[in-house]
């Protein structure tokens, strides 16, 4: 046993140990990512640089850092062993349907089997477990009647305050904007997950290219190992915080006062 450790701490040393140890990691465990734009706001900041934990939802198919290459380059799957699934209200980093070869990270807002549709920016749920559930699980929510079924209004806010809109972007007939104000009933398809930016009115998100499959889901946020303003400051009460402390009131606080004060610049859909 002895001489099984002493080999082993000698080949973690040497480079070819250390990359495939470096390389374990970021296929099972942890991957380092980086928040480029603001579509999730106030929950996740521009700077945010943090780890996800990649066996949150079993194991996506392990590709190479930086060249997004498949370690399996002659299978076209995006997942190696199945696991959990999303729930309702998770922020999870997934690679979108129309660009498997970039991440993006956004918050699950409908399941297999629920329904949804968007009304005057608003989200409209219908929980695939019925009406019954609905009101016993719903109580102090606004419950709309539409089609012969109830319907939760904006269903997440409450417990993810970082959920916002923008109310200078409004209704000019813009084409391109219109899933942002209406989004015509659906109900998710088996195996698929329909994802919404936390900044509503800035999000690029399942309103315009359609839910996720689970194979396409690469984990959640774990925690922000760094973070930096647009100013190139360190935001130190926000490093080894998880996105469940990021949404208690201090933190939420100045996330708002920052994003309040870049928001006549923030005209992108991202």
């Amino acid at each position: 046993m002895k001489e099984f450790l002493k080999k082993t701490y000698k080949f973690s040393n040497s480079w070819t140990g250390t990359i495939i140890i470096v390389l374990f990691v970021i296929f099972f465990i942890a991957q380092a990512f980086r928040i480029p734009s603001g579509s999730m706001k106030d929950s996740l900041l521009i700077g945010d640089h943090l780890f996800a934990k990649k066996f949150a939802y079993g194991t996506p198919m392990p590709h190479l850092p930086f060249l997004e290459v498949s370690i399996m380059p002659w299978s076209d799957s995006l997942r190696l062993i199945d696991g959990d699934k999303p729930k309702r209200g998770d922020i999870v980093i997934f690679r979108p349907p129309h660009n498997t070869k970039t991440h993006f990270v956004k918050r699950c807002v409908a399941t297999p089997g629920d329904e949804l549709f968007v009304n005057e920016k608003s989200l409209f749920v219908h929980y695939k477990e019925g009406d019954d559930w609905i009101k016993n699980n719903f109580k102090g929510y606004e419950i709309a009647s539409f089609a012969g079924k109830l319907w939760v209004k904006d269903p997440y806010r409450k417990n993810h305050p970082g959920i916002h809109n923008d109310d200078k972007i409004v209704n000019d007939g813009n084409p391109r904007l219109m899933p942002i104000f209406f989004f015509a009933p659906i109900k998710v398809d088996e195996g698929n997950y329909f994802m919404m930016g936390d900044n509503r009115d800035h999000s690029n998100d399942s309103r315009f290219w359609g839910a996720v499959p689970y194979d396409n889901i690469e984990g959640t946020p774990w925690f922000i190992y760094f973070s930096v303003d647009d100013n190139w400051e360190i935001r130190w009460d926000r490093i080894g915080k998880t996105p469940t402390d990021l949404e208690q009131p201090e933190h939420l606080t100045k996330a708002i006062a920052e994003r309040v004060k870049h928001d006549k610049d923030d005209h992108g859909l991202y």
